[in-house]
């Protein structure tokens, strides 16, 4: 059997910018990116904590290090600038496995800046302190 588990999330990112004109997708930080492990391309749940609305699109790398949360497309509809989201992916995942998974997750503060590294990156920064 195979469960849908939580593989990444930025907790309480800040959308920095909506552009309607764009074809779509989220833009989001390159290093935000790799240091949950989201891929470009990657499917993604967007939750606003603003305004209750829920939304899947696909992941692009923004600047590296530039904090960019960009919402795009048809989708910039149903955020604003300055709202506070919260950015998951998920994956398969085998029942065998599930046990003792951790998803890696960060969260942030108002300049998308690394506040707190939770799940298996709590750990991965326990031993870097």
């Amino acid at each position: 059997m195979q469960k849908i588990m939580l593989t990444a999330k930025l907790h309480r990112a800040t959308v920095t910018d909506r552009n309607i004109e764009y074809e779509g997708s989220i833009q989001i930080d390159e290093a935000l990116m790799e240091e949950v492990g989201i891929a470009s391309y990657e499917q993604v749940h967007i939750y606003d904590i603003n305004n209750g609305n829920r939304l899947i699109t696909y992941v692009i790398p923004g600047e590296r290090g530039s904090g960019m949360i960009s919402v795009n497309g048809a989708a910039a509809r149903l955020v604003e600038r300055k709202d506070r989201i919260i950015i998951v992916a998920y994956g398969m995942m085998s029942t065998d496995k599930v046990e003792n998974y951790q998803p890696r997750v960060l969260l942030l503060d108002e300049s998308n800046k690394v506040i707190e590294r939770q799940g298996a990156l709590a750990f991965t920064s326990q031993a870097l302190s």
